[in-house]
């Protein structure tokens, strides 16, 4: 190993210290003859400088580390990776990691960094990954982060970041995980990259409508939930046939949910195993539409849905493709019972408080649904009213 990559290993390992129960540095003997083989965590490259740097086991036994990360790092300059599993790791995330040009990925994830995300980690051309969650970070996302040409995956989840999102995201990134921050203002998809397959900006302050989603054509999970996004859901949410998990709980979402037929005459959406869609805890109007028939997880409950519920989702629950189907907290008249066929065993169905009575023995539901089995009378009586003068 070359003599500055030991020096800086060494003031690396002056600066953090094993928590009580972590082993971690105790292979980490300066005296031994090849640091390459036998320091914890630490790979060489074939002429013997770091390569890759990972700070703690990643075991759950392992309570990790404690300490602060050395600006001591910047003199690694062939390293690729940088992993610090979860620890009790304070202080601020070095400036000088912006000097290691050949860094693919930096994770340091689960410990206690505090400060602003540094804004020379924009200057790192070949940055694949860059994962900062679960710290204490504050201040906003530096503009650059977002036009870097090689990053696919950005994840800045649970800290304490403010501002808007960027007015640019270039890099055409795969995944973004911006939730349980205290991110604010609208959310510009079309500022957003068409290559988006994850986006959670889910328990942020963020508001106005969900406009322009469509332009995410490759998405496959999106949750924006416990925000304060208004207006109308986009149709073209229920229509995108890669999109199998959909989170827009606990919001301000009004309208409803769209005809089958709105995109075609003949499409018809296609969820497949594991999907899940929630929109519950909105102010969502009208009928229920087949359009989420099939959903194996389908939360609608908590908004202001009337009518019958469609045949399609009773068949979809008696078949088993649905096993979750939360309707309670609407004011929905009615439930087509198949007759003869008995509620499989997996299926968690809930009916409670509409203007129904639910059907013995079939409703099964969270405790959160209350122990009013219906709606009183005077509450239902007002739908019955407008829909008799339609």
């Amino acid at each position: 190993m070359s003599a500055v990559d030991l020096s800086a290993l060494s003031a690396i390992k002056d600066s953090l210290t094993d928590i009580p129960g972590s082993r971690f540095f105790s292979s980490w003997d300066f005296a031994a003859p090849d640091p390459c083989s036998t320091f914890a965590g630490v790979t060489c490259s074939f002429n013997n400088r770091v390569v890759i740097l990972s700070l703690g086991t990643g075991f759950s036994d392992s309570p990790g580390l404690a300490g602060s990360l050395s600006p001591a790092l910047y003199n690694l300059t062939e390293l690729t990776q940088l992993i610090l599993f979860p620890g009790l790791v304070t202080g601020p995330i070095p400036p000088q990691l912006g000097s290691l040009t050949k860094l693919r990925v930096i994770s340091l994830t689960n410990n206690r960094l505090t400060g602003p995300i540094p804004t020379s980690i924009s200057a790192l051309p070949y940055l694949h990954t860059l994962d900062l969650s679960s710290n204490r970070l504050t201040g906003s996302t530096p503009p650059g982060l977002t036009r870097l040409p090689s990053l696919k995956v950005l994840i800045l989840s649970s800290n304490e970041l403010s501002g808007e999102l960027p007015k640019r995201v270039s890099a055409e990134l795969f995944h973004l995980d911006l939730k349980k921050n205290n991110i604010s203002g609208p959310l510009v998809a079309s500022s957003l990259p068409s290559t988006l397959r994850y986006l959670s900006v889910s328990e942020n302050s963020m508001w106005g409508p969900l406009n322009g989603l469509e332009s995410l054509s490759e998405l496959v999970y999106l949750d924006v939930s416990m925000n304060q996004f208004s207006g109308p859901i986009p149709a073209s949410l229920f229509f995108n046939p890669t999109l199998s998990s959909l989170f827009l709980q606990r919001n301000n979402l009004s309208g409803g949910l769209p005809a089958v037929n709105s995109e075609g005459p003949t499409f018809q959406p296609s969820y497949g195993e594991g999907s899940i869609v929630d929109l519950s805890h909105n102010f969502l109007t009208g009928e229920i539409t087949p359009v989420l028939a099939g959903v194996e997880t389908l939360f609608l409950n908590n908004n202001h849905l009337i009518g019958a519920v469609p045949e399609e989702y009773v068949k979809s629950v008696y078949s088993g493709t649905t096993r979750t189907l939360y309707l309670q907290h609407n004011f929905l008249s009615g439930f087509p019972l198949p007759r003869g066929l008995a509620l499989p065993d997996t299926a968690s169905l809930c009916l409670s408080y509409n203007c129904m009575v639910p059907p013995v023995g079939l409703s099964a539901c969270p405790a959160s649904a209350g122990s009013q089995l219906s709606r009183p009378e005077s509450q239902c009586s007002v739908f019955s009213h407008h829909r008799s003068m339609d």
